[in-house]
């Protein structure tokens, strides 16, 4: 842990681009990723400056069993996909998603501009996570490792 604050961008990004298997972790390979919270020691929540190149997706649509989330849009104008509902946002706007409400969400950048945003999300054990849109769902392990699986319960 460093000894002094530093500028967020000094954090290296993640080195793995995501832990999605095969054929779904392309979808999110214009998305870097610098895990601020695990830097800095944090184990009760996570906080990652996530940047999305145009095009590029956060994450697969999904929603958490267990874990809430919190994102804050830092610079360009990525589009929130909320259920079956779209919304552009700006620098300066935030959402949250509470554990189990069953709302998918991602978000997209649709621009020809980078998008940076903050997200914050707790480490509830025993989440598990949706993806409606894929054959694909996650169930977390017991050492906060994710586990992939179909939607029938068969490991990818």
């Amino acid at each position: 842990m460093p000894h002094k604050p530093l500028p967020a961008t000094d954090i290296p990004p993640q080195r793995k681009k995501t832990s999605y298997p095969p054929p779904f972790d392309a979808q999110v390979a214009g998305r870097t990723k610098r895990k601020l919270g695990d830097f800095f020691g944090l184990r009760n929540f996570g906080v990652n400056l996530t940047e999305l190149a145009p095009g590029a997706v956060s994450a697969l649509k999904h929603h958490h069993s267990r874990q809430d989330e919190f994102i804050y849009v830092l610079s360009g104008q990525p589009t929130l996909v909320l259920g079956e509902n779209e919304h552009l946002l700006s620098p300066g706007d935030c959402y949250g998603f509470p554990a189990g409400a069953g709302i998918a969400a991602q978000l997209v950048n649709r621009t020809d501009a980078p998008a940076a945003f903050l997200e914050i999300g707790d480490r509830t054990p025993g989440d598990e996570v949706v993806y409606p849109d894929d054959d694909l769902r996650a169930e977390q392990q017991p050492d906060g490792t994710w586990r992939f699986l179909h939607r029938d319960g068969t490991p990818y």
